[in-house]
């Protein structure tokens, strides 16, 4: 029930989506990142930081299926429960990533989860890029890889950002 209504919150605010053109350096990433069924995180940020990307510069935040309270995450994680049925964000850590303006916004996830989708929806990242399989008024750019082969879609990601210099 939560999902029908944070998915007709996400169908009336789509038609806000902002459509900036990427311009310049990237300095700042934040990484929004469904760890429910990709294991691999540290391996992609060490991607990013192999790509020139400072890791002071990068902010990740993790999406799990099943969020356990008591656990300890290697980064901040939150779960459905952290959203309210009416889209609004219940935890600081996530409703600061939201709003924190990074230059590139890389949203790390293949499935069409609503509360993921949000979140990109919200964030207020100059740019955003994605997975094709995730709908495409919500990323700027989206890449056609498979989740597991994050090596293939940075090399995608600056092989774009490079041409675009």
């Amino acid at each position: 029930m939560k999902d029908f209504f944070i998915k007709k919150t996400l169908k009336n605010n789509l038609h806000n989506v902002k459509k900036e053109v990427f311009t310049r350096n990237i300095q700042t990433i934040g990484l929004l990142i469904d760890e429910s069924d990709f294991r691999h995180s540290k391996a992609l940020i060490k991607e990013l930081v192999l790509n020139g990307i400072n890791s002071d510069k990068i902010k990740i935040v993790v999406y799990r299926n099943k969020f356990k309270d008591k656990k300890e995450y290697s980064f901040p994680a939150f779960g459905k429960k952290h959203v309210d049925w009416n889209g609004s964000v219940k935890t600081p850590f996530l409703t600061e990533f939201i709003e924190t303006e990074f230059d590139l916004l890389i949203s790390y996830y293949d499935v069409q989860k609503p509360v993921l989708k949000l979140i990109t929806n919200q964030s207020k990242a100059k740019f955003k890029v994605g997975f094709a399989s995730i709908d495409k008024n919500i990323n700027r750019w989206m890449i056609n890889t498979a989740l597991e082969d994050y090596k293939l879609f940075v090399f995608e990601l600056f092989k774009y950002l490079r041409s675009i210099k």
